[in-house]
């Protein structure tokens, strides 16, 4: 005779298998793409956060990253940072979000008004010589 209850358990034993194992896979996979981040960001980077639905499955997750502002007594290395930001933003190469894609946009933002910045401080400390 065949114990119908046993089979019960034994699909459920798989599902929780299943579970155990999406969870791992996805943790793996959204902590290598956050830490991307996470590296190449350097002192402008948080922490690693892992965002998880209501049974616990890693779904997502996100390191903040602080863009500065324009710093107009060193626009050098307001440059270097803009860079920076935007090399962590695009670090993870695939599986690029579009909150990834905003924080380049931004970074390189930055980069052109750093760099329009400088540009103009260069010119206002030229002088002509007029002959004639």
């Amino acid at each position: 005779m065949i114990d119908v209850k046993n089979y019960a358990f034994l699909g459920q034993r798989s599902q929780e298998k299943k579970i155990e194992n999406l969870k791992k896979e996805n943790y793996s996979r959204i902590y290598a793409h956050e830490a991307a981040h996470k590296n190449a960001a350097g002192s402008l980077g948080g922490p690693i956060v892992i965002e998880y639905s209501a049974q616990g499955i890693p779904i997502g997750g996100h390191v903040n990253i602080r863009i500065p502002a324009l710093n107009r007594e060193n626009p050098d290395e307001t440059i270097s940072q803009a860079k920076q930001i935007k090399r962590a933003a695009l670090a993870p190469v695939t599986d690029l979000s579009d909150a990834d894609l905003n924080v380049a946009r931004q970074a390189e933002t930055l980069l052109s008004e750093a760099e329009s910045y400088k540009k103009d401080q260069s010119k206002s400390g030229e002088t002509l010589d007029l002959i004639g």
